[in-house]
């Protein structure tokens, strides 16, 4: 059965038992991993995962806590001795980005390096990502500060949706991406420039006809994680949970 990884909750200051947010899609054909934090072999390994079964990499944006673990994963898995292709996906001012970081650390001339593709994605709701056996996915632009996605995933195996808001501003392509979700995963950093408060979480799940909400990308412990949870909860009338590392979920 496919399931998802939560990987790390944190934002874009990690702490010791919460890492940087990223997430992975498992099914038996195709192991997506959603941004890549930091030390992704030992982070993947603690949550039982080898880097090397990673087929899909998809990047939401170019900010360092999204993406600053792309360098090792490429230098990790080449050195592990990977010889199957990957596919990048993300928009243009991410990719673009991520080959200029590239190039600083010369990859080009890494000997038999495995094949690297990149698949450029348009700023437009409901833009198709990949279609597999299992997954149908698609991205929509959100309002952070800098060009973002977020993401709708179908599980064909199960009919569930899963979408994940990225890092965003209520906006109307968090709504397109959770229209009737069965699980939305939200951020709640905070309100402000480019963030969403645990509260307007809840409002967008309810807008939008989710089912179940779970709050990502925060720093809240004890009383203070309760409250997130609560603020969300009376928002959006429905079930509330906040995200842990390494938690996995069956879709």
């Amino acid at each position: 059965m496919p399931k998802l990884i939560i990987l790390g909750t944190s934002l874009a200051i990690p702490a010791a038992e919460h890492e940087n947010t990223h997430m992975m899609f498992i099914g038996e054909e195709r192991s997506i991993l959603v941004d890549c934090a930091n030390n992704p072999t030992v982070h993947l390994k603690n949550a039982g995962l080898d880097i090397l079964q990673v087929t899909d990499l998809i990047l939401t944006h170019f900010h360092p806590d999204h993406v600053s673990g792309v360098p090792s994963f490429l230098l990790n898995s080449w050195l592990l001795g990977r010889k199957n292709p990957i596919d990048f996906y993300g928009l243009d001012h991410t990719l673009d980005r991520v080959e200029m970081m590239m190039e600083a650390y010369d990859w080009k001339s890494w000997l038999n390096f495995f094949p690297v593709t990149f698949h450029r994605l348009a700023e437009v709701e409901n833009f198709p990502v990949l279609d597999s056996r299992e997954f149908r996915i698609s991205s929509a632009p959100v309002c952070h500060m800098i060009p973002t996605i977020g993401l709708r995933v179908e599980v064909k195996t199960s009919q569930k949706v899963i979408a994940y808001s990225c890092d965003t501003e209520p906006c109307p392509g968090v709504l397109s991406l959770g229209k009737g979700a069965d699980i939305l995963i939200h951020e709640a950093t905070g309100e402000g420039f480019g963030h969403s408060s645990p509260a307007q979480a809840g409002q967008i799940a309810k807008q939008a006809g989710a089912k179940e909400l779970i709050l990502i990308h925060f720093q809240a412990e004890g009383e203070a994680r309760e409250k997130m949870v609560s603020e969300a909860a009376e928002s959006f009338g429905g079930p509330v949970t906040a995200a842990e590392d390494f938690q996995e979920i069956e879709i």
